[in-house]
């Protein structure tokens, strides 16, 4: 019979080496990486502190902004170039407080992979620049679609019409898509992004963007339904905007936050039956036809 290895005794004294070298390898970097990538040192002080000062600004530049111009349903978006910029300052506000945790993983691992600092503060800039680039993209197609249905509709969806039935529709599909598995999907992204790290790294500022993008697409996928309520129960309420950003930080960063889309969405229901069959009685939701709401369109 022929030698079935170099040493002609059936045996050979590589591969177990081999395989043995890459089960150690495979159990140091098991065992070593939660100390690399513990909270500890995926916390870089810079990093919270810029990010949470920045959310801050954009909160007061919002309220400042915003104060009084809520007009209910059916709020008009205004000039594009407006729009966008309390847009983006909204998705400043709201959104980088929970995008705090990714957004130092990110600058933890692009660290480790290069030692350059100047260059890990541009990866960290741009990823979290193309985070909110998505978020963008996301407000102009929102203000498309308004542009689009206020050119065809005929005053069908005025308030004292068919308008209660609509924004209430579009928050019960609202809470109907928190409990929907592409919802979980994307929160379970938003919760536990490690694996998409590792996963999906690419380097260099393009891997940057790419990366922030990627982030970006499935955080907006985690928080469509969350908007739509927003656009249906009037876009420039600042209670409303302050409510919202709660659930978001509370459905990506707390204990249990799967669970609670779970709540919220039942509540997001029931709030939408009520709206339109008495929108009324909605605490904080501002009747269109009020005082109030035509003061917000005149200013």
């Amino acid at each position: 019979m022929p030698a079935l290895w170099p040493d002609g005794q059936g045996n050979c004294p590589e591969r177990p080496l081999r395989t043995a070298s890459l089960q150690s390898v495979d159990s140091d970097a098991v065992a070593s990486a939660p100390t690399r990538l513990s909270p500890a040192r995926t916390d870089p002080f810079w990093i919270t502190l810029l990010l949470l000062a920045a959310a801050l600004v954009a909160w007061l530049v919002t309220f400042a902004r915003m104060n009084g111009m809520d007009a209910g349903p059916g709020t008009d978006l205004g000039s594009l170039g407006w729009y966008v910029g309390v847009w983006v300052t909204m998705m400043a506000a709201m959104m980088l407080p929970s995008a705090t945790p990714m957004v130092r993983l990110y600058a933890h691992i692009s660290r480790e992979q290069n030692a350059n600092g100047a260059a890990n503060v541009v990866r960290v800039a741009v990823f979290v620049g193309s985070y909110l680039g998505v978020w963008t993209a996301f407000g102009l197609a929102a203000f498309g679609l308004d542009r689009l249905v206020a050119s065809v509709e005929s005053g069908t969806l005025s308030w004292d019409r068919a308008g209660p039935y609509v924004a209430g529709g579009a928050v019960v599909a609202a809470g109907l898509y928190e409990l929907t598995p592409l919802k979980h999907v994307c929160l379970r992204h938003c919760r536990t992004p490690l694996h998409f790290l590792l996963g999906g790294w690419r380097e260099g500022v393009r891997g940057a963007a790419r990366t922030g993008a990627a982030h970006g697409i499935y955080c907006s996928g985690c928080c469509v339904g969350l908007m739509l309520i927003l656009f249906a129960v009037g876009v420039m309420s600042l209670f409303w905007m302050v409510l919202i950003a709660a659930v978001i930080f509370s459905e990506k960063l707390l204990p249990g936050g799967e669970r609670l889309s779970r709540f919220a969405g039942a509540a997001f229901i029931l709030l939408g039956v009520w709206i339109a069959v008495a929108p009324e009685s909605v605490p904080w939701l501002t009747d269109p036809g009020s005082a109030g709401s035509m003061m917000a369109r005149v200013g």
